[in-house]
């Protein structure tokens, strides 16, 4: 099996990339983002291969690194997706913000990649929300935290602060963590003026 392929940029395809190793062209299917990233033709490029051998083709798909790659035969275990799915999500969402966006439980986020709908966003989020803190660079600290501001159980007040904060500037999964860390301390019913400042002197201190 392939695992990684050096060499230089011969083509581009629509959604493929030629790579010249040693004279020999291999196509290598890549998100978007990923052909963005990767230089010109005849420039040197490293790629992380998936390898798909079927019984009437072999079929390469290339990564910028090997995190990707693992979100790719990662996001394949969820029911529904599959490689060209799974490419279309790497081509909207880098890693980090894919995991980030699974540890918050924000299927909206996931559901903008083209040819994914609400109900694979949700499956996505669901089905890989106990895998998503192993790739992404939230703190697990961070995910326990903002576990307490899930939509579905957060009350108003808090997911009311939480987009607050998320439109002074602030990225959703900070906002999150300090809304929940905010809400612990205000104790019982706060109103969304008192968790917003909380939640501003919890972002000071960090």
């Amino acid at each position: 099996m392939i695992g990684k392929l050096k060499g230089m940029i011969d083509s581009y395809g629509e959604d493929f990339v030629i790579l010249d190793v040693g004279g020999v062209g291999y196509q290598v299917y890549c998100s978007a983002r990923t052909l963005q990233e990767l230089p010109g033709s005849g420039q040197p490029a490293a790629l992380s291969i998936e390898t798909y051998v079927r019984e009437d083709q072999i079929k390469l798909f290339g990564f910028m690194s090997d995190v990707e790659r693992e979100w790719f035969r990662l996001l394949q275990t969820v029911q529904g997706v599959g490689a060209k799915v799974a490419l279309s999500v790497l081509g909207t969402l880098k890693p980090a913000d894919l995991a980030s966006a699974i540890a918050m439980r924000d299927k909206a986020m996931v559901a903008r990649t083209p040819g994914v709908g609400p109900k694979v966003a949700e499956r996505i989020v669901t089905e890989l929300k106990d895998k998503a803190p192993a790739y992404a660079d939230l703190d697990p600290a961070v995910v326990r935290l903002s576990g307490a501001v899930d939509d579905r159980r957060a009350p108003r007040p808090v997911a009311d602060a939480v987009s607050a904060l998320v439109n002074l500037g602030y990225g959703q999964p900070q906002a999150a963590a300090a809304i929940a860390a905010a809400a612990r301390e205000a104790g019982e019913e706060p109103d969304t003026a008192k968790l917003i400042r909380l939640g501003l002197k919890e972002l000071a201190r960090s």
